[in-house]
């Protein structure tokens, strides 16, 4: 293909990474989900806003890439890692190890979380990725026997890590990481059961505790 149609991908791509990786350092740095603007991003890139715009539409469609980028290794890991997050877990454990890699994401990535969620609509089930983590909760519940309402119980669930009530309870409760996964472990396994006991049998679901 002609070199004057090659130099334009290869610089647009170029530019996206400097875009991407900025923002992941300014957001870094960020003292709330206003932070950093679009204008911040691309003089910290060595690009012109046009720039920017062109790569991701706007400043929600860079913080969606962004967050897509960062988020990627840990759905992978969800969807086919080791245990306790991989398929062959027992389905209690494997949602109470699902939602603790969503918790832990967040509390990682508090200020980007929190900004993506509450831009555009101001809802994260508007996000694209929560779709993803309903959809994979769902088929891990739907795995327990006697649970019902897999859908619903899954949105409840997820609603335990939103970015705004992490934010409340890290930043302005300032509670501390261990016992925030500690917490939600706890409230998961009241929701859907126990694991079954090791060469035993399963339990009827958690209408029979």
């Amino acid at each position: 293909m002609p070199e004057p149609e090659r130099k334009p991908r290869k610089d647009a791509a170029r530019n996206r990474q400097a875009v991407l990786e900025a923002a992941d350092a300014l957001f870094a740095r960020s003292e709330g989900p206003e932070e950093p603007t679009t204008a911040d991003i691309a003089a910290a890139a060595g690009v012109g806003k046009g720039t920017l715009f062109r790569a991701f539409g706007d400043r929600a469609g860079l913080l969606r890439a962004l967050y897509e980028a960062r988020l990627e290794p840990v759905r992978e890991a969800v969807e086919a890692g080791p245990p306790p997050l991989g398929p062959a877990t027992p389905p209690q454990e494997r949602a109470v190890a699902v939602l603790d890699a969503v918790l832990c994401f967040k509390l990682d990535n508090r200020r980007l979380a929190l900004a993506l969620e509450e831009s555009g609509t101001g809802s994260p089930y508007q996000a694209g990725h929560y779709a993803r983590w309903h959809a994979l909760l769902r088929s891990v519940l739907e795995r327990i026997p006697g649970l019902a309402d897999a859908d619903f119980t899954a949105h409840a669930l997820l609603a335990a890590t939103r970015a705004d009530l992490v934010e409340r309870l890290a930043g302005r409760e300032d509670a501390q990481r261990d016992r925030l996964r500690a917490q939600l472990a706890g409230y998961v396994t009241r929701v859907v059961g126990p694991p079954p006991a090791p060469d035993g049998p399963a339990p009827d679901g958690p209408d029979s505790r």
